[in-house]
């Protein structure tokens, strides 16, 4: 009998149930170092790839088709959900994303709508329903995400990406009351988005917060971390594991326990198995390989591998990912030798 998607590596480490081996997947394992993905590219502009279900369902299943990993993500971008408050999103040539009417005022932010997922982004909702159907059969789990309302809110603000936050950090700090009006609004819009994901079929959920990592810790509980708790309590009746994804955060590792999240992923900058005590036992994780490692020689990159699986200790609970996206160039055949490598990995048993 076919295994049922429950069954699967990556959902029961989510749950921190026992695993024959440790699940892997990479993230943005969909993108521009594989062939196939550039391929598409050369005919199709980014935010169409998005917007069409059939080519975001297509470059979602280049990666499993290429690698055998234990989960897909589907592919999309963080952004999108902005366009439909009534933010202008384009993507230029070696600058990435940018906001063509950032957020400057209060009145800016009452302007904002907060519109129902299905009506302003039903093209990544079909795309789940498209890849659903192509991974049931496989055994391989497909993961929802979304950015966190503080990430979207940087870049809503700042217009595009930012070396030191003076914009966001201005708005949030001398006038908290705009600042909770743009995070209320952008906490349900984020809610709603994760679990409408999950109703149109993803079996986990993951929330990136790129950009949270520029505050204080007391700047972090006061002005994002209850958001992306209410963020993620609405997303929450969905049932299904959400995963919680932050950069350079080792300051409040402990608090990002308090989003309630099930998974928590730590990038490099902190070793596995000390970020795990200080989150807790009752929490699984996910990490942490230094996603430059994948240009290492085999080796080099296989001796990384194995003190990230050596941290985790064979204890149940841990996903194997990179502790940021895989970067453009990166050698595919590393990329399958370090998934084989992770599951061929046998750890002592570690309660």
């Amino acid at each position: 009998m076919a295994a049922t998607p429950t069954e699967s590596r990556l959902l029961r480490a989510c749950r921190r149930e026992a695993t024959d081996t440790t699940p892997i997947w990479l993230m943005r394992q969909a993108g521009r170092y594989m062939p196939e993905y550039r391929k598409l590219r050369e005919h199709h502009p980014l935010l169409t790839m998005i917007k069409t279900p059939e080519l975001a369902c297509e470059v979602t299943l280049q990666p499993i088709e290429a690698f055998d990993l234990d989960a897909a993500i589907i592919f999309a971008d963080i952004l999108p959900p902005l366009e439909g408050m009534g933010l202008h999103l384009r993507f230029a040539e070696g600058e990435g994303p940018i906001i063509g009417n950032p957020i400057r005022t209060a009145e800016d932010i009452e302007r904002l709508r907060v519109p129902p997922p299905e009506e302003t982004l039903p093209f990544t909702l079909e795309a789940i329903r498209l890849a659903r159907a192509h991974l049931d059969g496989r055994n391989i789990p497909l993961i929802g995400f979304s950015g966190a309302p503080f990430t979207l809110a940087a870049y809503a603000i700042e217009g595009k990406s930012s070396r030191n936050y003076a914009q966001v950090k201005g708005l949030m700090m001398g006038e908290p009351a705009a600042w909770h009006e743009l995070m209320t609004k952008l906490s349900e819009v984020v809610g709603e988005y994760l679990l409408a994901q999950a109703r149109a079929g993803a079996q986990a959920l993951q929330l990136f917060d790129s950009w949270v990592g520029q505050l204080s810790p007391a700047d972090y509980r006061a002005f994002a971390l209850p958001y992306t708790q209410r963020a993620l309590a609405i997303a929450r009746q969905a049932g299904v594991p959400i995963i919680h994804f932050a950069t350079d955060t080792s300051g409040y590792l402990e608090a990002m326990r308090e989003t309630g999240a099930d998974v928590i992923s730590v990038d490099w900058r902190v070793d596995l198995d000390a970020a795990w005590q200080r989150i807790g036992e009752g929490v699984a994780i996910q990490g942490n390989l230094d996603p430059v490692a994948l240009f290492a020689p085999w080796e080099a990159l296989k001796q990384r591998a194995q003190t990230v699986l050596e941290q985790a200790g064979g204890r149940a609970g841990h996903i194997f990912n990179v502790g940021h996206g895989i970067l453009p160039g990166t050698p595919t055949d590393n990329v399958k030798r370090l998934v084989d490598f992770v599951h061929e990995y046998a750890a002592p048993s570690h309660d």
